[in-house]
């Protein structure tokens, strides 16, 4: 099967998403169609899924022009896709998920569950997912729930998969479980559209890279070509892979936690009695596989868990008891690591997403109404500084691309005057410009004398921009280590080992 996209455009008002862009896929490749946030990578694929429509320009199968007027038309041509925020109802079973939009029935009109049930083992025994049809979706892993979505698609005979940035909520294990699923598919014939903006991940399994800037067609390039040769193509300019910073000037005071331990609602231990300090004017990195506690941890710091025992003091005053408002008004900043559950409300403007934290604040409000005139200038300003692609002010948060959406978080959280900052997974789902730009202002906070906790899973970016790094495993520290610790021992630590102390 050949796909190709000619001169197609589409339009949001006056801001042009897609500008006259051409694209070519073929069975058993996978096309990778790399850009920064907001480039119009996505809004590309949701015109080729039937979700919009285009105002010009044309998609044509085998040569033949389609006419999709809605994603059930995509999917009986064959097209199947796996956006970033999974589309699955969350009660439902795996089964049922998979019939949504084709509920097969039989006598009577009764749905015929037991043929949905065979067709997710069919698929995922092909696949090697193992799957289990009656598990409730939202019991599963995010990296199941992806295979979920994997064979909703190809239960309907998906020729042409689009897989819209699939790891920006996956662990660094999950990634490359993922990466091997598509070159699978690919070897079966599939031909699969890639969207994403980490080049590692383009380098590794791309068989041909298409490069898109605000809208339009920049490029190609080989999956040969050098990290920095694709981030400035992405970027239009060079871009620094590497954080610069001089050593830390550490003061006195920050955070301190003693004997920490949280339980979950069930009762389990999460956090269990760890110790660490965090002074002003230095980084501390927690790094670990995703689900040992880091979440938690970090919940537990900004008040978000109810079962907290132990002590986390902030310049000597006692945050555990307290409730999340009175932390933030202690002047702790918080960039949760789900932007869309916990950092943004999506029916919100981004103006009004900016002070979410602050709106009490005497600078936007008077007599409990908002100085709509202040906050837009607020808001434009914030926008050009940390280069949020949105049409303006008054749009809604949800309407931008993820990256764009932390881009507002972050903005709102170092705009602010801190304390202590809390960032758990800051460039999740963004790209590498911004990676750069989010990286510098971390470092610049931490050299205002703040004490920094990151919280990550991606090792580069751990050892990026810590001055110490903390690995947790099941629930409790393995080690503080410095940042120049080798990778090797790092992963180790991460799987439970702690070498640094057999060479001691």
């Amino acid at each position: 099967m050949k796909l190709e996209l000619r001169g197609v455009t589409k339009r949001f008002g006056s801001l042009v998403a897609n500008d006259h862009i051409d694209l070519e896929l073929r069975s058993g490749e996978i096309h990778a169609l790399l850009g920064e946030n907001g480039a119009g990578k996505s809004t590309l694929m949701n015109v080729l899924y039937g979700l919009y429509q285009a105002d010009e320009g044309e998609i044509l199968l085998d040569g033949v022009a389609q006419h999709f007027r809605g994603p059930g038309d995509a999917i009986a041509a064959g097209i199947g896709m796996v956006h970033q925020h999974f589309m699955l109802i969350p009660v439902f079973t795996v089964a049922e998920n998979l019939m949504l939009g084709h509920e097969d029935t039989k006598g009577f009109g009764i749905l015929d569950i037991g043929a949905a049930r065979r067709r997710v083992r069919e698929v995922s025994d092909r696949f090697g997912f193992h799957l289990n049809p009656d598990a409730r979706v939202e019991d599963l892993p995010v990296g199941v729930q992806q295979r979920v979505e994997i064979v909703k698609a190809l239960a309907h005979d998906a020729k042409i998969l689009i897989f819209d940035e699939p790891t920006a909520v996956l662990t660094p294990q999950e990634t490359d479980e993922f990466m091997q699923i598509m070159r699978q598919l690919r070897d079966e014939g599939t031909a699969i559209v890639f969207i994403t903006h980490k080049l590692r991940e383009v380098r590794e399994v791309a068989d041909r890279i298409t490069v898109v800037r605000l809208g339009k067609v920049v490029g190609e390039a080989s999956p040969t070509a050098t990290n920095t040769e694709l981030a400035s193509m992405m970027v239009g300019r060079a871009v620094e892979l590497t954080v610069q910073k001089d050593p830390p000037h550490i003061g006195t005071g920050g955070l301190e936690v003693r004997d920490l331990r949280v339980l979950s609602d069930d009762g389990a231990v999460v956090v269990d009695g760890i110790d660490f300090d965090v002074r002003p004017g230095e980084v501390l990195a927690v790094a670990g596989v995703q689900g040992n506690g880091q979440t938690e941890l970090a919940e537990a710091i900004i008040g978000l868990q109810e079962k907290v025992s132990g002590s986390i003091t902030l310049n000597g005053e006692e945050l555990v008891g307290k409730g999340v408002r009175a932390i933030l008004d202690e002047g702790v900043g918080f960039v949760p690591e789900d932007r869309q559950e916990d950092g943004l409300v999506g029916s919100f403007t981004v103006a009004e997403n900016l002070i979410l934290d602050r709106s009490s604040d005497r600078r936007f409000q008077s007599g409990g109404t908002i100085k709509r005139r202040v906050l837009d200038t607020f808001a434009r300003d914030r926008i050009a500084e940390f280069d949020i692609r949105t049409q303006g002010p008054s749009s809604p948060a949800g309407s931008l691309s993820g990256g764009n959406q932390q881009k507002v978080v972050i903005a709102r959280e170092l705009t602010r005057e801190l304390t202590l900052l809390l960032a758990s997974q800051p460039t999740r789902g963004v790209d590498v410009g911004s990676i750069e730009f989010i990286h510098n202002r971390i470092i610049q906070t931490r050299d205002a004398g703040v004490p920094v906790i990151v919280v990550s899973t991606e090792l580069d970016e751990v050892v990026a921009l810590a001055d110490r790094i903390a690995v947790m495993y099941r629930g409790g520290i393995v080690g503080i280590v410095p940042a120049d610790t080798p990778r090797d021992v790092l992963g180790l630590m991460m799987a439970g080992e702690n070498p640094t102390e057999d060479a001691a």
